[in-house]
């Protein structure tokens, strides 16, 4: 079964930075700026959570700050996105200098245990089609089930780490001499598998 993600993760990578000749962009502005433009386009808080605090030790990292007042403190959030319109809203306010990397961490459906259920029955019903028509093939008839066993699953939420631009996050893709909009383009979709061994009786 095929279903299109409506739960898309991406992390956002954020790192201090100093342009030649300025001062340092803190990260106390570079999360509030960021937070903001999430709000602008109406992402809720809900849908937004710290990953890392570069290297998810925070006090570790504010005694190294004491020490080393230049050092760059980073951060990195998760996002969940419902498609990859938003995304790209997100992707042209982003800061080019704080972003260090923008990536796509998994893609998962709201829905994903309704449609693994619905996939389990369409598998045992295809395995009693099957088995009537080998019992056919010897001239017997098909029985009751005896016993229904389901394979350990596998955790297919089409997980995987993707980057949907990194670095030049912000600059438009020119393919083909053409620019194109990636907004009317899709995630990539969620290929759902299940088996089952059913064991009948023969009559």
């Amino acid at each position: 079964m095929d279903i299109t993600p409506d739960e898309i993760y991406v992390q956002i990578n954020l790192r201090e930075y100093k342009k030649k000749g300025g001062n340092k962009t803190e990260l106390d502005k570079i999360k509030a700026d960021f937070l903001a433009n999430c709000k602008l386009i109406d992402i809720p808080d809900s849908n937004i959570s710290v990953a890392s605090y570069d290297g998810n030790d925070l006090s570790f990292i504010w005694r190294r700050r004491k020490k080393d007042p230049d050092l760059f403190l980073a951060i990195v959030y998760q996002i969940k996105f419902s498609n990859t319109k938003k995304i790209d809203e997100l992707v042209d306010k982003l800061d080019d200098e704080a972003t260090s990397n923008f990536s796509i961490t998994h893609t998962s459906h709201s829905k994903i245990t309704e449609y693994r259920k619905k996939l389990k029955i369409m598998a045992v019903k295809a395995a009693r089609e099957k088995a009537a028509y080998l019992c056919e093939s010897v001239n017997e008839q098909l029985g009751q089930a005896i016993t229904i066993e389901e394979p350990e699953e596998s955790a297919n939420s089409d997980a995987h780490s993707e980057n949907f631009k990194t670095n030049n996050v912000f600059q438009k893709e020119r393919l083909d001499g053409n620019d194109k909009d990636i907004n009317s383009i899709g995630y990539r979709k969620i290929k759902l598998r299940f088996e089952v061994k059913v064991l009948y009786a023969l009559k």
